[in-house]
């Protein structure tokens, strides 16, 4: 080209031919350099084994900030502005990062990865932060929410959670949708503040107060958990141990439980995904009664042994049922039961450009108890938005909001509840009166009007917002403020018509209750991150954190009404009302910091000052810190050269973590008490003590614990040893009366909690198209009330079924010891404790407790081609129940009005029958007598055997989902990206010893020390469901 230049330049020489020849140079020059600086390389990234696209790798120009993110067809597309050949960095987690030159653009390019996943790789969230976990010294599980497990009936995600994390004890004390669920992070560390964990979502500190005030019966009322959408979320973290609650200060002591919702990444198309599923839900064992014939030979043989037991002839004892066989039998409990509907529909879309990223989630549930007629119905929105308004500063936002109707209904240990009116009365007794109308007995409504007429409604509004920015102060130093609240809007309206018991005496009764719980939470943090010369990694968090609760209560009830139809309490004859409002607040100063050497040796630690407007003006502030260390042994030469283990890592920590849950705004205040009048004349009384000097519950924590994996990563173990000590207990203390006061709220008791936790995972096969995994955890866990300064009943409606004893554990159960039923007498023989040949309450004692030795979960995952199969068994196994319902309805004919289960029938009848259900009589002679009839059913011992006392140890398949993906040839005809068939079944088969309908519920009412009692609680059932998801 030049050669041709110089030789036109030579025949013409004009000036204005040379301005054209320059100008046309330079317009060269720079379209070339313009083709340079827009080139664009595509492709797509694949598992080297699988062929499979890899979403979410990073392909970035090396050296260089300029990258992007493989989407969901692993496809990417890379803008470069210097001549090629340039040099890509591929990367991922679980995979081997690789280098690639590319020196034509012109074709998309297919790039491989291997995997290569070492689990001490993994990012974890560590409270503020995020870690690698080989760095990380305190007790950590994370957990992603899969499509495995999120298509799982469950109205909440904490339920989602069962026996997937070492030492976290999850179960559902009603089968209820919605329903309340019992969540313990290494056991129960107090006896009267909180023991629920923190949960925080997206940095929100949100509440997790039942506000719903129908009683219940038995059983708690609500989840306040389901409000949230499972589906909306990513990935779950519980931190378990000292050093990872300790940054949390008071507010850790029982764990922290961080929820991240998805968001979207940059420089990915728009993913749209749309699920839809159906289900069905059957009780898997209903309640029984025994029929009419049988029913009025119980009761006459309990007529006839009571007699005899007079002293009465037989001729003389008159019976109740002159021919039993003629007895009618009415069938309630299959009126109690349905084939309950649930039905679940989302669409979400993600994605986001190279300065912002969106994650919008619709959503919509309604499930079905399977007792009537209570249900559960949620509609839910979240935005997720992120924006990179310039190179150092970002905000975002993440806003959840909800709707959840609850229609309530009171079930267990209520007599005028559906349960209780149905299984308790006698079953030859009619449903209708004579003339059509509801047929009643003894306390006990009618279980027709209840499931036709109950009207109690319950309608939750809740706002969970959060707004940050960071600023990016400098490369290593970063600057981030967050403000968010949790508001929470309970609206109940009942009305008991003229129909059902709670009505027909008032002429209809209507109550109405508002509830507004609001949390807000600013925080702002400085995070400096530094890597020194390729060895000395440190890492520096400090924050401050001001929280406010404010609870808001009005309640208004009427009774007597023209007619049901005017429901309204306005119009109702007289009326009432109350209204309460209290507040609380917590300011807090935290730090925390780690250095890591050669990527080997790590120490860490921090510490958090606290003050809360709860505690005496003497001791408002706490100081909470932690330290730990880690040890990545497999980094080390003689570890290496061992040529065993892929990874190992030692790791310890110790630290203190606070409580001020459960109890009042205004607990250490003196309170005076409206409403003590006298005559017209309005008064106040002292209502409580103050406590100027109390405090927080502080737990001490130590945690030894070491993971390791081997074979090529195909086997992890993770193991942890901890013993936690709780001491400052917040206990109400008794006073002498003398003081005009019960008791008094101060710090004295100590509960300790130590155990071990084991994890195991393991890839068992692994080929093109087949894999198998499996992930295997169980925990230890003893409990112990170290420090008391008194013994403390409760439980069993003001029988005193469950104690407090120093010595012992929480949930202990305070019992007559029945060791045998006499062949020769029938009568039942306990131990006499005290050896003084008599039966008394001195006799009493501890015969276990409701808190299981061990727990865990079992879970694995077949993918074979296009087909996958997860099946989860989780169990228990050590904790007792104590069966009410076998209380109240193996009564030996002591209960008037009520009938009778089978295990009446196992009843000894005569000389030779071995069986543990005594003699049917009522005798009330002296009660001391061992062996003697009085302490049959009644006496002193009135029941509180330990007859009805029983194993409720159990393993259960909890989930066995099989799954199906349309082959990538036929969904690419449909515009799709992927489309899912899923059908699950959930609580297919239960082995256990328990006679009860499930082993795994238990009515606790409010109170946390009252476990595994059965009340005929809701059990759970068995569900099918059908789920298609698809994917845009």
């Amino acid at each position: 080209m030049t050669n041709i230049f110089i030789f036109w330049k030579k025949k013409h020489q004009p000036s204005c031919v040379k301005k054209h020849i320059y100008v046309f140079l330079v317009l060269l020059m720079l379209s070339t350099f313009g083709l340079y600086s827009q080139t664009i390389i595509r492709g797509n990234v694949i598992d080297e084994k699988t062929k499979e696209p890899i979403i979410g790798a990073s392909v970035a120009l090396k050296a260089t900030t300029n990258g992007t993110l493989t989407d969901a067809h692993g496809g990417f597309s890379l803008q470069v502005t210097k001549a090629l050949p340039a040099t890509l960095s591929i990367s991922l987690v679980g995979y081997k990062s690789q280098d690639i030159d590319v020196y034509d653009a012109e074709e998309p390019i297919i790039l491989s990865l291997k995997e290569d996943f070492n689990f001490l790789d993994e990012v974890v969230v560590t409270g503020y932060t995020s870690q690698q976990r080989r760095s990380v010294s305190g007790a950590i599980t994370s957990i992603n929410l899969s499509d495995g497990i999120k298509e799982t009936a469950a109205s909440g995600f904490d339920q989602l959670l069962q026996g997937k994390a070492p030492g976290v004890q999850i179960s559902s004390n009603t089968g209820v949708p919605g329903g309340g669920v019992i969540f313990r992070v290494r056991g129960s560390n107090s006896i009267n503040a909180g023991v629920d964990p923190l949960y925080i979502i997206d940095g929100v500190f949100i509440s997790n107060s039942n506000l719903i005030s129908t009683g219940m019966g038995g059983q708690t009322q609500s989840n306040p958990l389901s409000d949230i959408n499972p589906s909306d979320i990513e990935n779950i973290t519980v931190l378990k141990d000292a050093n990872a609650t300790a940054i949390y200060g008071s507010l850790g002591a029982n764990g922290v439980v961080i929820i991240t919702t998805k968001r979207g990444k940059q420089d990915t198309k728009a993913k749209i995904s749309v699920s839809l599923s159906h289900g069905w839900a059957n009780a898997i064992k209903k309640f029984r009664s025994i029929t009419g014939p049988e029913t009025a030979i119980l009761a006459n043989e309990a007529a006839y042994n009571t007699g005899i037991d007079r002293g009465l002839s037989p001729s003389d004892i008159k019976l109740p049922f002159a021919d039993p066989s003629g007895m009618p039998t009415y069938d309630r409990n299959s009126d109690l039961f349905r084939t309950a509907a649930l039905s679940n529909y989302e669409i979400s879309a993600q994605g986001g450009n190279s300065n912002s990223t969106y994650y919008v989630g619709l959503g919509y549930t309604k499930q079905e108890s399977v007792v009537k007629p209570s249900d559960f119905e949620r509609y839910s929105g979240r935005l997720n938005y992120d924006n990179n308004l310039t190179s150092k500063l970002k905000i975002g936002t993440s806003i959840n909001l909800s709707k959840v109707y609850r229609n309530v209904s009171s079930n267990d240990n209520n007599p005028k509840g559906v349960i209780n009116s149905a299984i308790f009365v006698r079953s030859y007794l009619p449903i209708y009166n004579e003339d059509g109308s509801y047929a009643r007995y003894g306390s006990f409504d009618n279980h027709l009007a209840l499931i036709e007429h109950l009207d109690n409604n319950a309608t939750t509004w809740r706002t969970i917002g959060n707004l940050f920015l960071e600023y990016n102060l400098l490369k290593e130093l970063k600057f981030r403020s967050s403000w968010s609240l949790d508001n929470t809007d309970l609206t109940e309206s009942n009305y008991a018509d003229t129909f059902i018991s709670a009505g027909i005496a008032t002429n209809g009764s209507a109550t109405s209750y508002k509830a507004k719980n609001i949390v807000y939470t600013a925080e702002q943090l400085l995070t400096y991150n530094k890597v020194f010369k390729d060895k000395h990694a440190l890492n520096v968090l400090l924050g401050n954190t001001v929280n406010a609760v404010q609870e808001e209560y009005t309640s208004a009830s009427g009774q007597g009404f023209a007619t049901n139809d005017l429901k309204d309490i306005s119009v109702a004859a007289t009326k009432s009302g109350s209204a309460s409002k209290s507040e609380s607040r917590l300011l807090s100063f935290f730090g925390k910091a780690s250095y890591t050497y050669n990527n080997k040796y790590t120490i860490d630690g921090s510490i958090r000052a606290d003050a809360s407007s709860k505690f005496g003006k003497n001791k408002r502030w706490g100081y909470f810190p932690s330290v730990g260390l880690t040890w990545d042994a497999s980094q080390e030469s003689f570890i290496k050269n061992i040529n065993f283990f892929d990874a190992l890592k030692f790791r310890g920590s110790f630290g203190y973590s606070g409580n001020q849950n459960g109890i009042g705004s205004y607990a250490a205040l003196g309170l005076w008490s409206a409403g003590s009048n006298y005559l017209e004349t309005a008064g106040t009384a002292p209502s409580q003590l103050a406590n100027p000097d109390l405090t927080w519950e502080t737990t001490r924590q130590l945690d030894l614990g070491f993971d390791f994996a081997i074979l090529k990563n195909a086997i992890s173990f993770s193991f942890d040893y901890y013993n936690k000590y709780t001491y400052d207990l917040l206990l109400n203390v008794p006073v002498p009366y003398r003081s005009g006061f019960t008791s008094f709220l101060q710090n004295y008791g100590a509960v300790r909690n130590s155990g071990v936790e084991l994890g195991i995972q393991s890839t068992n096969i692994n080929k093109k198209d087949f894999k198998w995994t499996t992930e295997f955890n169980i925990s230890w866990n003893k409990n112990k009330i170290e420090k008391l300064a008194s013994d403390i009943t409760l439980g069993a409606s003001g029988r005193n079924a469950s104690i407090l004893r120093e010595g012992y554990s929480v949930n202990s159960f305070y019992l007559y010891k029945q060791l045998y039923v006499d062949p020769e007498t029938g009568n039942a023989v306990y131990e006499d404790v005290n050896k003084d040949g008599f039966i008394t309450s001195a006799d009493r004692q501890i015969v276990g407790n409701a808190l299981p030795n061990y727990t865990g979960g079992f879970t694995n995952d077949i993918t074979y081609k296009d087909f996958s199969l997860n099946l989860f068994f989780y169990f228990q196994q050590g904790n007792k129940i104590l069966s009410m319902h076998d209380f109240f309805l193996v009564h030996g004919g002591t209960q008037n009005n009520i009938g009778f289960i089978p295990r009446q029938l196992e009843r000894w009848q005569k000389a030779g029958d071995i069986t543990d259900i005594p003699r049917l009589t009522t005798y009330s002679g002296d009660p001391t007598i061992n062996g003697g009839s009085a302490n049959n059913y009644g006496g002193n011992v009135a029941n509180m055997s330990s007859r009805y006392l029983s194993d409720g140890s159990f393993i259960r398949l909890k989930n066995l989902a099989l799954s199906y993906n349309l082959p990538k040839s036929i969904i690419r005809n449909l515009q799709l990206s992927r489309l899912r068939a899923t059908v699950s079944v959930t609580n297919l088969f239960t082995i256990t010893k328990y006679k009860g309908l499930d082993p795994e519920v238990n009515a606790q009412s409010s109170s946390q020390n009252t476990y595994g009692y059965d009340w005929a609680t809701v059990p759970q059932p068995r569900t099918i469901q059908l789920t298609l998801n698809a994917t845009f």
